[in-house]
This record gives structure tokens, sequence and C-alpha cells, in this order.
């Protein structure tokens, strides 16, 4: 088992970075019951607590040290992450002499609910891939430790976008974004054909199984720059995945990974994961995020410079009618913000660093993935057959 060292600030499942700027809210105000939560506001509700323990601090969390054992099994060696819901600790699995990752959920109602419905969805992941087949995260085991539901995890390594923090933001090259691609999307397509939707994916759900790097000078960029050694991944928070039989909450998705649909509250299904996916990409080949906005109408001014103008059925059908102007995006090309986006927003195409063949058949792909209608948007199926993929497909014949 690779050392603690080698796995620096593990978040899995902790919403822990400062670009996931809503998604805490959305899952507090979820599990509260109120899934008509403005999407720009900022504010967070009371939760209820959980029975009391002595143990815990104000806000629910367990008061944990080195060395607390829990289950008479897992020995606590070091704290991985604190977040909104928890926090990830590093265990001693003093029955299998291994190292495994921890989250101890507070001691919340409404968060041992989010808990629950992550074990249920666990369970159903790992009894449909008893083989491992599918890069998705294994919950090892899950027990309650004095009030707070504690699920055990593989331990992986740094995020992607952890990765790219550390690595001062230095884009992926597009042969690596196709291998991390292909593992992702065959995970996500994985989860589709079992009617079930992720929801939140995003650079900080997707983890190296090891991070492990060499450290190498860039001469283009004139800095040191971390090879993988690996670029082995697996998906991780489970927490807002929903069933296709299950009440879809309005709101889902981190702001800056958000369907249009979403935004629109027109209504989404499994093809919101493909437009976040794509996001994803785009992340990984630009080193920065697509969509930098908090606001969102902002957010749909922005793909509309990216994508081109939203079709008038889609903003006929909207809620949202204050997004809408005489069947266009009430949107004032004269603000602050349409200059910030003319600064920072260009048509999808002009992205393309280079004209190789694989940038044009990964950006084509992109297109495929960013279609404004959900109806006519690619799935994860037909883009596993994407000639993007061609040489992964070769080297794994069984890849469906």
């Amino acid at each position: 088992m690779t050392p603690s060292s080698l796995h620096l600030p593990f978040v899995i499942y902790l919403q822990l970075s400062t670009n996931s700027d809503d998604s805490s809210l959305q899952l507090e105000n979820a599990c509260n019951g109120d899934s008509a939560v403005n999407e720009d506001d900022n504010g967070v509700q009371e939760s209820h607590r959980g029975k009391s323990c002595e143990d815990d601090d104000e806000d629910g969390h367990l008061v944990d040290h080195i060395g607390l054992l829990m289950k008479e099994r897992y020995e606590v060696v070091s704290i991985l992450g604190v977040g909104a819901f928890g926090k990830v600790v590093e265990c001693i699995d003093r029955e299998k002499d291994e190292h495994v990752a921890v989250k101890i959920v507070r001691n919340i109602d409404c968060f041992r609910e989010v808990a629950k419905s992550e074990i249920a969805v666990l369970e159903e992941i790992n009894s449909l891939d008893d083989e491992n087949n599918f890069a998705c995260v294994r919950m090892l085991d899950w027990f309650d430790h004095e009030g707070h539901i504690c699920i055990v995890f593989e331990l992986l390594g740094l995020s992607t976008f952890e990765f790219l923090q550390q690595n001062n933001f230095l884009p992926f090259s597009v042969e690596q974004i196709r291998h991390m691609a292909f593992q992702i999307f065959r995970a996500v397509c994985f989860l589709h054909r079992n009617k079930l939707t992720h929801t939140d994916l995003k650079p900080e759900n997707i983890l190296f199984v090891c991070s492990d790097c060499n450290l190498e000078f860039n001469d283009k960029m004139n800095c040191k720059e971390k090879k993988l050694r690996s670029l082995d991944v697996k998906v991780v928070d489970f927490g807002t995945a929903t069933f296709d039989h299950e009440h879809h909450e309005s709101l889902v998705s981190t702001r800056h990974y958000r369907a249009p649909e979403i935004i629109l509250d027109l209504g989404w299904n499994q093809s919101c994961d493909v437009w976040s996916l794509a996001c994803v990409l785009m992340e990984y080949y630009l080193g920065q995020t697509l969509f930098p906005t908090h606001d969102s109408k902002e957010h749909l001014a922005m793909m509309e410079k990216i994508l081109g103008p939203i079709p008038p059925h889609l903003l006929k059908q909207t809620r949202k009618q204050h997004y809408v102007h005489n069947e266009c995006l009430n949107w004032d090309e004269q603000s602050s913000s349409a200059e910030y986006i003319r600064e920072h927003c260009k048509p999808l195409k002009q992205y393309m660093q280079r004209e190789s063949e694989e940038e044009r058949q990964l950006f084509d792909l992109l297109s495929c993935m960013l279609e404004y209608d959900a109806c006519r948007r690619i799935t994860l199926e037909e883009a596993l057959f994407h000639p993007f993929f061609i040489p992964l497909r070769r080297q794994n014949q069984q890849f469906c």
C-alpha cells in the first residue's frame, strides 16, 4: 500500500475546493426538504442535530484524534480533509493491514440521510460491478460510530483538480485527456445503463488511483512540471447520485459544470452528466474552467458566446422567464459583465491550440456534448464510439 505521504489533500466527497461555489448549499437545502432554493442564494439554512454525542463539536463533527480506534478495527493515522458534511481520515485497517480512507459524516440528521443514500448507491455499484471493471470508487465497509455514519473507501490519490492546482494549472495533453476520458466515460456510462445519474461530475470528483509523479522541466512554459506515472482515475462522490425513479431535485450540479436545462429549470436526466463531463474535459485541456462565473444569467451569456444562441424553443419553455426578452436571452451587451465575457470567452473552436487531427476529433466530440437541447445531446454510449477514442477501442475490445 502506498504510504500516506503520497496521498496529499484527499478531499473525497467533501466539496472543499473554491470552484465548488454552491454544491454544499444545494445538498444542505435538499436534505432539509427545500428543493425550491434560489440558485444564486448564498444563505445556508439551519439543520437539525441527530442524537447527541459528548464527543461531537458544536457543528456535529466528531472530535477525533490520531490513534482513535473505530469499530475495533480502523485506527486513525491522519486527517485528510474537513468539509461541509464531515471529514475524511486515513486509517489502518487492522484486520487487513492496509490503509483506507474513512469518511466520517457529521452527526446531523440531514447529512446522515444523504450518507444513507450514498451507501445505497455504492452498494448497488459494488453489486453490479463485482469484478471492479468500471472506474467507480469502491466502498469497502460502513458502520455507525457514536452517531456518525462512517464510510470506508479504498485509498486513492489526488483529485484531478488538486493535481492541476499543484501543477500550476498546466493543462493535460490531448493524449492524457483521451486516456482519462475513456475511463470516466465508461464509468459514467455504466451508471447510466443502470438508471443512475451522478449529477455532480467535476475535476474534484475524479481522483487518480495513484498520484505518484516525476518532476521534469517544461521548456515551453519555463517551469518545473509534474508528470504522472499513471493516468488511471476513478469517479467519486455519489452523495447526490439519483436513480431514474427517484425524485429529481430542480437544482443539481456544481455551478461551472451545470447544464443549461438545469439553469433554465426545464427538468433534467442523465444527459446533464454529459454536459458536465464536456466542461471537465475543457478544463483539463485549458487548465482553467470554461465558464468562470458565479451568476446564472451570466453563465447563460457565456454559453451563447462560446456555443451560439440558445434555441428559442428552450427559452420559451423555461420557468425562468426573467432570463428571457423577445424570445432571446435578456442580456445587456453594454454591461460590465458583458465586457468580462468578451475578454474571457470565445467561440468553442477558437480554443483549439493546434490543428492536429486528434484535437479536431476532441473538439468535435465536445461540440456534440455541449448541445443545448438535452434530447439532441450525444449519449456516453455514443461518445465511446466517437473517432476520438479509436486508439483506445483497439486496445480495449471489451470496453462496453
